[in-house]
């Protein structure tokens, strides 16, 4: 069963970001996980919630995605994330 994570960003130090942005995918990719939306356009419709910037992941199961979040191939990358923006990120299982 598919997961994914959920992460609602907001960049406060954009140079910094974008090195993120180049780091974090081959993490990701190495734990089979896939961009499905990745800071987008959004508007919201119902409700208060505004997101700065909002990334969604797929991966194959909810023991891949957790596995990711704290694998060593994104330790790097997550330091940089936590550097330059604040975030909110939940995994959520697919059905």
């Amino acid at each position: 069963m598919p997961a994914y994570v959920v992460v609602n960003i907001d960049v406060k130090d954009p140079v910094t970001y974008e090195e993120y942005k180049r780091q974090a995918p081959p993490s990701i990719a190495a734990y089979g996980g896939r961009y499905i939306v990745r800071g987008g356009a959004l508007e919201t419709v119902e409700g208060s919630w505004a997101p700065s910037r909002l990334v969604i992941l797929e991966f194959p199961t909810m023991e891949r995605a957790k596995a990711w979040v704290n694998c060593p191939e994104y330790r790097e990358a997550k330091a940089l994330r936590h550097a330059s923006a604040s975030s909110e990120m939940i995994v959520v299982q697919g059905v």
